[in-house]
């Protein structure tokens, strides 16, 4: 489970690092590069709970194989792209083959680990995996950076498929336990669209993409189809979602802190990857080697909190982790990367490990609160939440970056009205344009545009650790009559 999980989640940053050199080989605008990153978040926002439910009623091990077998496909297909438009198209299937392998996983756990304190650290290995594995992605795109084309950063998960289906075929049980009910195609595909819908009309109301008109009819139209979708489930005897999963307060509580604790990693995530290579001229390499303290902490995280939790009760490790996450965040917002001395790697490594610990904690609240036969549904609504939290964060955190980067950034004279309204959009834009400048020309626009993000870098992460600091106190109420497992305390008379 963990070789076939493996590889989806260093799908999710391993290209934050080769965004820099994808945008200047493809000549891809700041709009082109957000939705190569955010297409494979956003559609498997909209396939995990589908795919969750089919696992559950078919079997994770006839899924998972089919999954596996797309996820290796598309990322061939990726890796020899030759415009943005068919990068972002094999992105559209990696998702699909995504979105069949991280329920798959988390249901397969479920399963398996009946008692709840071997549970949660089965889930501490997972959360390892997933932690350490996304942090692990700008590491490993950086070496292959200094090597090899922007293209290697999926190709390498090819020779990775061949390894892992194989094994999942020969290792994984044929025959399992599978729930009640068909899969309705129609309820799915009802599902998906208004998923998203609602997720793209958020994003382009955000971003400013389409007039409001637009806009509402499109938020309006994934409204409506939720709507009959959750009818549906409510009238059905075996629905394809069980919506009582919802009233589960710990539930509630570990989907929330997986959207905004995964939006704010993966905003910070690209923001410093960008931040290395722009403005500190270091390679994607050295970029990676930057952060490797994050993806060493992060590696310890995942089985520390489920002892922590085992420990001192899942509400007192959720809401710490986040606090500790928030202090780091604030620390790193106003420190100086060029000479980042002992207390940046220390403070990347707080990071790493607070974050993991937070994130397996939601784990923890997720997958304790149901039953074995409902792990694939319960798994692909973590994953969901993950993937809602990333695609949303990168779109929140690149709006937010682009209107603070064009209102700070000074052009240089003589510039046309073209190249100064390019430049003035992202730190990438200005990348592309210098290209086409002289040499002084171009070196004056790289200047500003640094300044600039230096800025908006400083003041993306505080904005973060206010969030962070925000949702500890949020999952610190959620989470006040619930111990590990989301089980009710008694209410005292």
């Amino acid at each position: 489970m963990m070789l076939a999980f493996l590889p989806v989640v260093i799908d999710m940053t391993i290209l934050h690092i080769a965004i820099p050199s994808l945008t200047v080989a493809l000549g891809a605008s700041g709009t082109e590069v957000l939705w190569i990153i955010d297409i494979y978040p956003l559609l498997m926002a909209g396939l995990l709970v589908p795919m969750g439910t089919l696992a559950d009623r078919v079997g994770h091990r006839r899924v998972l194989l089919t999954g596996l077998t797309i996820f290796g496909c598309a990322s061939l297909l990726a890796a020899f792209a030759p415009s943005p438009a068919l990068l972002i198209g094999a992105r559209v299937l990696l998702a699909l083959g995504g979105s069949m392998i991280m329920p798959c996983v988390l249901g397969l756990i479920r399963k398996t680990f009946e008692d709840e304190r071997e549970r949660a650290m089965a889930l501490g290995l997972w959360g390892t995996v997933g932690a350490a594995g996304a942090a692990l992605g700008p590491l490993v795109g950086g070496a292959l950076l200094e090597h090899f084309w922007w293209g290697s950063v999926f190709l390498i998960n090819v020779p990775v498929m061949l390894v892992v289906a194989p094994a999942v075929f020969l290792l994984l049980p044929r025959h399992e336990a599978t729930s009640a009910g068909h899969w309705a195609f129609g309820q799915a595909l009802l599902l998906i669209a208004g998923v998203i819908a609602v997720v793209y009309g958020i994003k382009s109301g955000v971003a400013g993409t389409h007039a409001w008109a637009v806009t509402l009819l499109v938020l309006g139209g994934g409204f409506l189809s939720l709507a009959v979708f959750v009818r549906q489930q409510l009238r059905s005897p075996t629905p394809m979602l069980d919506l009582a999963l919802f009233s589960h307060p710990a539930i509630l509580a570990g989907i929330i802190m997986a959207v905004v604790a995964i939006g704010a990693l993966a905003g910070v995530e690209l923001t410093l990857a960008q931040e290395l290579q722009y403005v500190l001229a270091k390679s994607p390499l050295q970029a990676g080697i930057f952060m490797v303290p994050i993806m060493a902490a992060a590696a310890l995280g995942g089985p520390l909190a489920g002892h922590l939790s085992n420990l001192f009760g899942l509400r007192a490790v959720a809401s710490l982790s986040l606090v500790v996450s928030a202090v780091a965040l604030a620390f790193l917002a106003f420190a100086d990367l060029h000479n980042p001395g002992l207390g940046v790697p220390a403070m990347l490594a707080l990071l790493g490990l607070a974050l993991s610990i937070g994130l397996t904690a939601s784990s923890i609240a997720i997958m304790g609160s149901v039953e074995a036969e409902k792990g694939g549904a319960a798994g692909s609504l973590e994953a969901t939440a993950y993937e809602l939290g990333s695609g949303l964060g990168i779109t929140f955190f690149g709006v937010f970056m682009s209107s603070v980067f064009s209102r700070t950034v000074v052009l240089p004279p003589g510039l046309s009205p073209a190249q100064a309204e390019r430049a003035a959009r992202s730190i990438g834009d200005s990348h592309v344009v210098a290209q086409a400048l002289g040499a002084d020309q171009a070196a004056a626009l790289i200047d500003a545009a640094r300044a600039a993000f230096s800025t908006t870098h400083s003041v993306l992460l505080a904005t973060s650790a206010a969030l962070i600091g925000g949702l500890s106190v949020v999952v610190f109420v959620m989470l006040g009559r619930y111990r590990t497992g989301g089980e009710p305390q008694a209410t005292p008379e």
